[in-house]
């Protein structure tokens, strides 16, 4: 068990705690420090303690992306709680979203309130802060696409509000990830502009029936029952030299012969080829390593320079 090292606030701050316990993956060591916070003003106290020791910090949606060293990491990993959650209605179409909301919670909000732009994204099981660092998306919409607006901290305690075009979005990137290289920034809430079904000819029921073909089209497609952090790689640029037709890399990997490989308990998914599963007592470093060996098994045959969409922590 973990133990609580500190308080600031009434928020824990947890020593060693196993990161397998916070990631999709099921895997990953230890945090050498681990803190939920409630507030800005714990965030900045979190910050203000990883200069005084040192020690880099690095924030935590629903670990749906990442995969944590076996070694763990020696740092703070910051996770926003409950009251970063909170739905506020601006009114014509208008949202503001705390980034700790589940990206699923409010894709289903948006169709209870008759909106389209974020309703087939309900499957994403990541939250909204990580879906705009990663500008996620799924069966033609994106994140940034309906985003108008991100604010955020840095860690002096600085907010900044940027306008979306200000964020960089384009495919699986947005302008926060440049950030992490050096003054990383925390996403605290983005404002959305979304359509009224109505405008576009549909109802509530319309949305709601969208939503669930795609939540379907995934079950079927998807290794949902086995830990994953989705999508191993980034699909391919449309008309690259490589790509005059952009292809999944799912394709090459199965093409490559490669579904169904394991390294020790790391498995490419029998289900989707673009998925690494942990099917029974993986590691990271099994995790890794399957990822490397597919991306170059692919370029020997194809190529075909796989990148991956898996955010990587701590020292491997």
């Amino acid at each position: 068990m973990p133990t609580i090292y500190n308080y600031i606030y009434c928020m824990e701050i947890l020593e060693n705690e196993f990161m397998s316990a916070h990631t999709s993956f099921k895997v990953g060591g230890p945090a050498k420090f681990f803190a939920k916070v409630e507030s800005e003003s714990e965030l900045v106290e979190i910050h203000q303690k990883a200069q005084r020791t040192g020690l880099p910090c690095f924030l935590l949606g629903k670990g749906t992306n990442l995969l944590v060293s076996d070694k763990g990491f020696d740092g703070f990993i910051i996770q926003l709680g409950k009251s970063f959650s909170e739905i506020k209605d601006l009114g014509n179409g208008k949202f503001r979203v705390g980034a700790a909301t589940p990206l699923a919670r409010f894709a289903r909000f948006s169709i209870n309130q008759g909106y389209a732009g974020i309703h087939k994204l309900a499957g994403i099981p990541g939250s909204l802060g990580g879906a705009i660092y990663m500008n996620a998306g799924a069966y033609g919409q994106e994140i940034g696409n309906a985003c108008v607006e991100v604010v955020s901290m840095d860690a002096a305690g600085n907010l900044h509000t940027r306008a979306a075009g200000e964020c960089k979005f384009s495919y699986r990137h947005s302008l926060f990830q440049e950030l992490a290289a050096n003054r990383a920034e925390v996403i605290l809430s983005a404002t959305f502009q979304l359509t009224p079904a109505a405008s576009l000819g549909k109802t509530s029921a319309d949305l709601e029936s969208e939503m669930q073909e795609c939540m379907e089209k995934r079950r079927k497609s998807q290794p949902l029952n086995m830990p994953n952090a989705g999508s191993t790689f980034k699909r391919l640029a449309a008309g690259a030299a490589e790509t005059p037709a952009q292809i999944a890399p799912g394709y090459y990997i199965e093409q490559a012969g490669l579904k169904g490989y394991r390294i020790g308990g790391a498995e490419v998914s029998q289900v989707h080829a673009n998925f690494i599963v942990n099917a029974g007592g993986a590691t990271a470093s099994d995790i890794k390593a399957l990822s490397e060996f597919v991306q170059k098994k692919v370029a020997d045959k194809f190529n075909i320079h796989l990148q991956r969409e898996i955010i990587l922590l701590g020292e491997f």
